[in-house]
This record gives structure tokens, sequence and C-alpha cells, in this order.
């Protein structure tokens, strides 16, 4: 009988089960969404700071935040909108992209990244690889003869 009732309230702690909301610095999803491209800088780290405020982004920013925001008007409500391929790894990830695809060029393809509201800040390039990791301890080419042969037996 105990184990019987501690399943049921199990059962009911779960069907409560909410989410955590997201901050970002303190500021909400839905308030991030609305401020000004201004307020976000004076948000992130000081290396996107200079980027945002100071030096300003070039149509090339502007050109992607559009087509991102049209690939998500023309989206079936509940879907994932389409792949925008874009080779700007240096882009930050601004509260707007939230939601989005983006295919990100690592040099050979297009990665596809969903954007989550915790890429908010980073760069779209810190994403998609660029490189193949480094897998040590295996004999290559400059390895002696005695660790190259390996038999079958």
């Amino acid at each position: 009988f105990f184990f019987f009732s501690l399943f049921r309230m199990s059962s009911a702690l779960q069907k409560k089960r909410t989410f955590k909301k997201f901050y970002f610095r303190g500021v909400d999803l839905d308030a991030l969404m609305e401020i000004s491209t201004e307020e976000f800088g004076n948000l992130v780290t000081a290396r996107a700071r200079r980027r945002l405020i100071k030096r300003g982004l070039t149509r090339r920013y502007y050109a992607l935040n559009k087509k991102l925001r049209k690939a998500k008007r023309e989206s079936v409500q509940g879907e994932k909108p389409t792949v925008v391929k874009t080779h700007l790894r240096d882009a930050i990830v601004v509260p707007e992209m939230v939601g989005s695809m983006v295919g990100v060029y690592n040099g050979i393809t297009f990665n596809s990244v969903e954007i989550k509201p915790e890429m908010i800040g980073h760069y779209l390039g810190e994403f998609s690889i660029s490189y193949k990791p480094v897998r040590h301890g295996r004999p290559g080419i400059g390895a002696t003869n005695s660790s190259r042969f390996i038999p079958l037996k």
C-alpha cells in the first residue's frame, strides 16, 4: 500500500512539471525581444559590446536577420523554419534569432544549428566546429615500425 501511494504521488508531481524560465543577465526572453540593439549591447560581454555599439553592424548582418525573419514568418505554426545558410561565423546571436534554423559554414559544409535562448551573446561559429578533433594515442604516418604493425591474431 505504501509503495502504491508513493507511486501515485510521484505521478502527480510529474504532471505539474514546469519549465525553468530563461533569463539573460537578469532580463527574461520576452523583454529581450523588445529592447533595441543599443540596450542589448549593454547586456553582452565587452567584446560583443564593442562590435554592436561602437563599430556597428554591416549590411551583411542585417541581411541575415532579414532572411531569418522571413523564414520564421513563412514557416508553418509548430514546425521549424527553413534553414538559412550563411558564412557569417562571426555574427553574434541576438534575441531576434531565437527559434531560427541557421546553416553555419565550417569551411566544407553548412552545419544546421537551431538557435536556442542559451546561445544569445555567443558567435554562430561556436556552434559549427571547423576542424576534426585530434584523436590521441593512435598510430599514424609518423609512427615507428613496431607501433604501426598491428597483427590480425
